[in-house]
């Protein structure tokens, strides 16, 4: 397995930090399900959990959809997997596919990276419905990116229990 994560560097600015260190985690999660098939992809390995690796790609498209477009562009989208707000939801992969996972993933991260990129500063503030208070943008990233550095631990773990991989 060739590692093509980029390191986000040590002496960047605040906001090219933030974006460099999400893009790792990002490559992070598609690395660690590198080398699986959907039945893999979907093997909870961690008892009593119902959590698979799908999953997490699952949820992680929802977190990138209510952060980026529904909160910072106010765009007015359901969830991908829950009509009632459920961000637990999307870890239900039962029958979910690698392409129907990575795919609704991949478009939400296109829609943040331009979002992001189109924002004027890590200071835009905008009202987060969810919350019932105003966010910037330097929150939303952070937040986004704790949530990879997360779920990046669980999937670990996950891997692990598939077939034995440590360390990607």
């Amino acid at each position: 397995m060739v590692d093509e994560r980029r390191s986000p560097g040590l002496k960047a600015g605040e906001r090219e930090m933030l974006r460099g260190y999400l893009e790792y985690h990002r490559a992070t999660l598609v690395r660690k399900c590198e080398g699986l098939d959907d039945e893999q992809l979907r093997r909870t390995t961690v008892p009593p959990s119902t959590l698979s690796l799908l999953g997490l790609v699952r949820h992680l498209a929802e977190v990138e959809r209510a952060w980026f477009r529904r909160t910072v562009n106010g765009e007015d989208v359901p969830l991908v997997w829950s009509e009632d707000f459920d961000f637990q939801a999307a870890y239900d992969a039962g029958g979910s596919t690698r392409a129907e996972a990575f795919d609704a993933w991949r478009a939400e991260v296109e829609h943040s990276r331009r979002i992001e990129g189109e924002a004027d500063s890590l200071d835009l503030v905008v009202f987060a419905p969810r919350l019932g208070e105003e966010v910037s943008l330097r929150l939303v990233m952070l937040h986004v990116l704790l949530e990879y550095a997360r779920h990046n631990g669980h999937a670990d773990l996950l891997r692990e229990g598939v077939d034995g991989t440590t360390g990607v």
